[in-house]
């Protein structure tokens, strides 16, 4: 049986693409059991991680041998499409045309439901496209752009939870929508109207099959907080005496969203044509990304486990706070987590009267998300202030796991590629990611992106750390989005939601604050100490450029890595008496190259064409190049144990030894 599967490079894991442990052993061996995801239609991977169909027909409808290929239903083209580009494995998804067609039309009377809406929606919206019509034609359509602008936000109000949420990621969406309309969509993301509380009560008691006194001692007559799909709500445990938050989804949402996901994919098979033309997909791929999403958010049993994914990834770390869930009290409607007694981000006084070390905060935070987009392959989509607390100790909190997004490892080293290739200044190589990343369709001809992509680079990278902001990149992004054919696929989109989100809290409580002077440190860091092959081999990349080695590009990496462990050794949060044992977690006060060094001598008696170009460094221009040499190693004289990195190597050496033979063993084959 074939299973489709994420391409990794770890050489202890099958499958790297969002790890669930499933079962916990003890010991220092201890490994990880993972949960697999599989596909819904038949596939394999190639030798080189490249995702291939098997035994599947050209409609999509998943025939084959039993014996060769899993089937699990019937699927889209676009369905496929979306699969293949995420390169992740799923068992089951709540989403599929199908599924969504037969969820509507099981129900009496759905047929006259469907029309009723339909001539609503088609109704309103037409009137407000009649309206742009007519500022075209009058020639009054950029002068009235912030009152057309509010005036769709308030139609989607107007036409429910599924348009609401659809204004929220038109708000993250430049491929689609001009951005002056997003800046107003994204007020829909915070100023969402409540709905009563006796139904909210009502809800959580039929959750909880007893009535709020029984399992609460007390609770919030106010809302916390309103969103499109639920509120939130504050209570103390009877039996505890602990505050919780209790999240209560708004009251039967679930058939208006069925409803109006298959109204919206009809009215896209419409638009096919315009959305092929205009971002290189049909408009229905578009669809079935927002509804994939959407009815994840909409069961609180998924948004339970992403809690538990989040507190397994950060277990070891004592700068960050993820609420416990309590399960037993949740459901699919009702979600029961541990209460944050933080300060909103959006509350600079206050964190600087709790006596919190704001730029320590701050590297804390970036770190963090740096770790969910490019470590965990798991992140959180929607980090606006009122999802992120500043704890008085210095760590920062996350609430709300509805929505995030899931990277495979095969994406996650597309990323790092791009970085990379950003630094080497190859933008023909960018333009090429953005295909494997699936913002263009596969035979797009990326030569008149190229030219665009450099001048966005370059006037951005020129200013340097000072200026460097991702707004005002993003900001000349949207318009090349906008100009060419490219669709932001949904989980890059909440990467830029986020990436811009919390640049914008990092702005509002330090106005003179460098993302890149965190990040950049923290990417140096994983460059220079990840043992994953995969990074080993982009730092490679990254240190040679055309087949020279450089020296100063090595340097600047050196000094930034020790940057990052000195700024998180020293922050507050790791101050915390007891925190640096806690659960086995070893704070790193040095910068640690004993792996690496110890790989970089087994490659250079191993790879001929590495060892060829670092001999070559050394005596380039006729000349012993011991300075460099020598700079380099002041930078790490105080970061490495010579004695403890030669004995790693002579450890190492048998197996070096063993590699050198068995490669000369099979040259000598292959000669023959």
């Amino acid at each position: 049986m074939d299973f489709l599967c994420v391409n990794s490079t770890h050489k202890s894991q099958f499958l790297i693409n969002r790890a669930i442990p499933s079962q916990r052993r003890r010991g220092s061996d201890r490994k990880k059991c993972f949960r697999l995801r599989f596909s819904n239609f038949a596939a394999s991977v190639a030798k080189n991680g490249v995702i291939t169909k098997r035994n599947s027909t050209s409609t999509g409808g998943g025939g084959g041998d039993g014996s060769t290929a899993l089937v699990v239903g019937k699927s889209s083209a676009a369905m496929e499409q979306l699969d293949i580009e995420r390169g992740v494995c799923i068992p089951f998804r709540k989403y599929t045309p199908d599924t969504v067609r037969n969820k509507v039309l099981e129900s009496r009377g759905a047929v006259a439901s469907l029309i009723l809406r339909g001539v609503e929606i088609v109704w309103n919206l037409g009137l407000y496209w009649s309206a742009l019509m007519y500022d075209f034609l009058v020639g009054r359509d950029e002068e009235v752009v912030p009152f057309r602008a509010r005036q769709l936000r308030n139609l989607l109000c107007d036409l429910g939870p599924s348009f609401i949420k659809a204004g929220q990621v038109l708000a993250n969406r430049p491929d689609i929508i001009r951005e002056d309309y997003m800046n107003e969509l994204c007020i829909l993301q915070d100023d969402v109207p409540p709905f009563p509380n006796q139904v909210a009560f009502k809800i959580i008691e039929e959750e909880l099959g007893q009535p709020l006194e029984a399992v609460f001692s007390k609770i919030s007559s106010q809302t916390i907080a309103a969103a499109s799909l639920g509120q939130v709500y504050r209570a103390t445990l009877r039996s505890s005496g602990r505050d919780v938050a209790i999240k209560v989804q708004r009251p039967e949402i679930e058939p208006i969203i069925y409803r109006d996901l298959f109204l919206f994919r009809t009215l896209a098979s419409f638009l096919n044509g315009i959305s092929l033309q205009k971002l290189g997909c049909n408009a229905e791929l578009i669809v079935d990304e927002f509804g994939e999403k959407l009815l994840e958010e909409l069961d609180y049993t998924l948004e339970a486990r992403n809690l538990e994914d989040f507190l397994e990834n950060f277990k070891n770390d004592p700068t960050v706070k993820i609420p416990r869930c309590y399960k037993q009290l949740s459901g699919q409607r009702v979600l029961v987590m541990e209460w944050i007694d933080g300060i909103r981000c959006t509350d600079p006084q206050a964190i600087k009267e709790a006596g919190i070390d704001v730029g320590g905060f701050l590297t804390v935070g970036v770190s963090a998300a740096l770790r969910q987009l490019l470590e965990f392959g798991l992140f959180h989509g929607d980090p606006h202030p009122g999802n992120i607390f500043a704890m008085r100790d210095g760590r920062i909190a996350y609430v709300d796991f509805g929505n995030v997004a899931v990277l495979s490892q095969q994406n996650k080293q597309i990323l790092i590629d791009a970085v990379v290739h950003a630094v080497n200044e190859d933008y023909a190589e960018m333009a090429n990611d953005f295909t494997r990343l699936g913002f263009l369709a596969p035979g797009t001809d990326v030569s008149p992106i190229i030219p665009a992509l450099e001048a966005i680079w370059q006037n951005s990278a020129g200013k340097g750390l000072s200026d460097f902001n991702f707004r005002s990149v993003t900001g000349k992004f949207n318009q090349l989005v906008y100009n060419y054919p490219i669709r932001i696929p949904e989980r890059f989109s909440l990467v830029i939601r986020s990436l811009l989100t919390q640049e914008g809290i990092c702005f509002t409580l330090k106005p003179d604050f460098k993302f890149l002077e965190v990040a950049y440190p923290y990417i140096a860091k994983r460059l220079l100490t990840d043992p994953n092959p995969a990074l080993r081999e982009r730092l490679i990349q990254v240190l040679f450029k055309d087949g020279v080695f450089q020296w100063k590009r090595l340097e600047n990496l050196i000094t930034l890595a020790k940057e990052n462990v000195a700024k998180m050794s020293s922050n507050p949060a790791l101050q915390v008496k007891d925190t640096r044992t806690t659960r086995g977690l070893k704070v790193e006060s040095k910068l640690d190259l004993t792996d690496t060094m110890k790989d970089g001598a087994r490659l250079f008696f191993l790879d001929e064409g590495i060892r060829r170009q670092l001999l070559l460094a050394l005596t380039e221009d006729s000349k012993l190049h011991i300075q460099e040499l020598v700079d380099v190693y002041r930078l790490v004289q105080d970061e490495i144990d010579i004695r403890l990195v030669a004995m790693e190597v002579a450890r190492d050496f048998p197996t070096v030894v063993r590699d050198l033979m068995l490669s000369w063993s099979e040259s000598i084959l292959s000669d023959r």
